[in-house]
């Protein structure tokens, strides 16, 4: 007597692709223009490596370290970057994770994951304006590639 055993599959997610990469860095764009923001974007894909960026000719050097930064704590945490800011103060649950890894991470806002049905795909990174700023032009752009 054989005994078949039914699989449901896991159901497939497509990835981040380099066309969706563009579409999130021109929506970030438009969000910072609208705000009079100068700065950088990064999205990065699940395994964590750059999918695609761009600097704004008038944007400090550093925000381009800063926004590929956000973009991976928010993917390695799975959480806007604005939420973790509180949990690595002195007194924070996470106090000691900025330098526990050998990629530090970024405890600032303006990163967060990118989701396609409910499965984490990548992260999106802006810096350059006030982390408020950052968040701000952030959320519009996933908002607006649907990747909430």
């Amino acid at each position: 007597m054989s005994t078949t055993t039914s699989v449901t599959p896991t159901p497939t997610v497509r990835p981040l692709t380099t066309r969706d990469a563009e579409g999130i860095i021109d929506a970030a764009v438009r969000a910072a223009e609208g705000i009079g923001v100068r700065g950088s974007v990064s999205v990065l894909d699940a395994g964590g490596h750059l999918l695609g960026f761009r600097r704004d000719d008038a944007a400090v050097l550093i925000s381009g370290e800063t926004s590929t930064r956000k973009a991976y704590t928010a993917l390695q945490l799975d959480a806007p970057t604005a939420d973790l800011v509180e949990l690595v103060r002195p007194d924070g649950l996470f106090h000691t994770l900025p330098t526990a890894l050998d990629r530090p991470l970024l405890f600032l806002a303006g990163g967060v994951p990118l989701h396609r049905d409910g499965r984490l795909i990548g992260a999106l990174g802006f810096g350059g304006g006030a982390p408020e700023q950052d968040h701000r032009i952030v959320t519009e752009a996933t908002a607006e590639a649907d990747l909430a």
